[in-house]
């Protein structure tokens, strides 16, 4: 599946995600055309989360006390071999060439920094919601210049793949933020390039009914606040919104 430097590299965290990691797993190892390696953090997991990692032949795991997922997403990608990291979540499934796809995108212009595609929603046994869509140039716009109540961001932060390089010039995932930390990456992406989106739905992404963005909803758009806040104020005030953050 990889070779001595795969062209990408994909980061998942987990915690207690058993009941639907296999399924994930699945998904991503069955990515055509693209020499890939996945690299996923288990976050303490209290379930059979640890035991289906380990049994899994062909990808990288990395056992971690609970820290929330920033933080696992802090340590997948700093592991990251590839010039390329895509990002997934457990209880997700992208299609069979969704990497390729996107690879593909990202490199037609070494503008680009930040790639996505079309995402379908569905629901806790699988059935179809609603599909989003969205264009590169309408997002990155946004990220630079919109407030929190009209701000839009990727179709889903899974559906990122982003240039190694970029992510690192930006400052990484920040770990100050426990929600909405793609948010704030991407408000930092997009002041470093472009961004694009394939016209395509390549990713599924189940809505549970415990999921962070239903039971935090409040916290989730304070933190939005705080990621705009940064965008706009001045590096002297930053340790303070930061502060904020955690």
């Amino acid at each position: 599946m990889t070779g001595d430097r795969p062209a990408v590299s994909v980061v998942m965290g987990v915690y207690n995600g058993a009941a639907t990691l296999r399924e994930t797993l699945h998904s991503i190892l069955a990515q055509q055309g693209v020499d890939f390696e996945l690299i996923v953090v288990d976050d303490g997991s209290t379930d059979d989360t640890p035991a289906i990692l380990d049994a899994t032949t062909g990808i990288r795991v990395i056992h971690q006390q609970n820290q929330g997922l920033t933080r696992s997403l802090v340590t997948g990608c700093r592991e990251a071999r590839a010039p390329f990291i895509a990002r997934h979540d457990c209880g997700d499934r992208s299609h069979p060439d969704r990497l390729r796809k996107q690879l593909d995108l990202i490199t037609s212009d070494a503008d680009i920094v930040v790639v996505s595609c079309s995402t379908q929603y569905v629901g806790p046994e699988g059935e179809s919601l609603y599909v989003v869509s969205s264009n590169g140039d309408e997002v990155r716009r946004s990220l630079l210049h919109d407030g929190v109540d009209s701000i839009r961001g990727l179709t889903h932060h899974g559906t990122a793949m982003f240039r190694r390089d970029v992510y690192f010039d930006a400052g990484e995932y920040r770990p100050q933020f426990r929600f909405a930390q793609d948010l704030d990456l991407w408000l930092r992406m997009a002041q470093r390039g472009r961004i694009e989106l394939v016209p395509e739905v390549l990713y599924e992404a189940r809505l549970e009914p415990n999921a962070i963005s239903g039971l935090h909803r409040k916290e989730q758009v304070e933190s939005a606040r705080i990621a705009i806040a940064l965008r706009d104020a001045p590096a002297s005030e930053h340790a303070a919104l930061l502060q904020r953050a955690g």
